[in-house]
């Protein structure tokens, strides 16, 4: 480079992009967001910042590279985890959308909580190499650069993880997600079934719920052995309509929730006299809710308001 680095204008044009691959390898908000920090720090330290000659990639890489140390010092943690695992929520307000890119960038990304799953399949540089060809639209020789390996292995790389999670239809419905232009349509299913669920339960209509959820409803309970939560997946429409309304009636007192946007779509946050208590997300397919879930363990949702 023949100027000096711009840090302010590469930290606005390259801060979404760099989150939005850092939470999909981690599923940690805070996590992301620290490793995008210290990407821009290293960066502005770079000692031959003249030699760099892409400023995006050189964050890609680094990112990456981080992403993969921290998923490595975490393994042991995911391991012992009480539970099931689910990725930190990213939480906008709904009824008051603001113009920061960050959000708007994640309203229209590909980062549902299904989605996020799925990725978790892969090993971690099967999801590096996923993620920086199906998302980031990156050639496979600036991928070879970005993980350490060639052009050819990289490519082989993604065939394996396109195999493995790229065929099935959650991934290939939010690709197409990705790309439209107009991605309001199943957002506006979600949000309608949403409102309707929310009416279900604090009314107590089981009837009415059992017709939102699929027969083959499942919902997932995030507690992380620090709070109570079901150890276990709860499958079928009966059972998930059962836990919800065992989960209203030991409501604490001060409970209060409120209809946000959870990874893109519409989802809720409930509060224990103003403090965050849990985060539902949904799952939707042919106008039903197909998966629920439930963040509660609260290191998870100290970014939330």
């Amino acid at each position: 480079m023949d100027t000096p680095i711009n840090m302010e204008q590469l930290y606005a044009s390259y801060k979404p992009l760099l989150f939005s691959l850092a939470y999909r390898m981690l599923g940690s908000v805070m996590d992301a967001e620290d490793i995008v920090h210290e990407a821009f720090i290293s960066l502005n330290a770079a000692a031959e910042p003249d030699k760099i000659q892409s400023e995006k990639s050189y964050l890609c890489k680094i990112v990456t590279n981080r992403c993969i140390d921290r998923l490595r010092s975490v393994q042991k943690q995911r391991e012992l985890y009480v539970g099931p695992w689910l990725p930190e929520p990213v939480v906008d307000d709904a009824t008051e959308r603001n113009d920061d890119p960050l959000q708007a960038y994640v309203r229209h990304e590909s980062i549902s909580t299904a989605y996020l799953l799925l990725l978790q399949q892969l090993s971690w540089v099967e999801r590096a190499v996923f993620l920086l060809r199906e998302v980031l639209q990156y050639e496979y020789d600036e991928i070879a650069g970005i993980v350490g390996k060639t052009s050819t292995n990289c490519r082989q790389i993604f065939r394996r993880a396109k195999r493995s999670i790229g065929t099935l239809p959650l991934v290939r419905e939010e690709a197409d997600k990705a790309e439209s232009k107009q991605p309001e349509t199943l957002n506006e299913q979600v949000s309608h079934l949403v409102d309707q669920f929310v009416h279900a339960l604090t009314v107590g209509d089981l009837g009415k719920l059992m017709n939102i959820l699929s027969n083959d409803a499942t919902l997932y309970s995030d507690g992380g052995g620090k709070v109570k939560a079901a150890v276990r997946p709860i499958m079928g429409a009966d059972r998930v309509a059962a836990f919800l309304a065992g989960i209203l009636e030991k409501a604490p007192a001060g409970f209060s929730y409120r209809i946000a946007d959870v990874n893109g779509q519409a989802g809720i946050v409930t509060y224990a006299n103003g403090s965050p208590l849990s985060v539902f997300s949904f799952h939707v397919e042919n106008n039903r809710m197909t998966a629920i879930y439930i963040v509660g363990n609260p290191d998870k949702l100290r970014h939330i308001r």
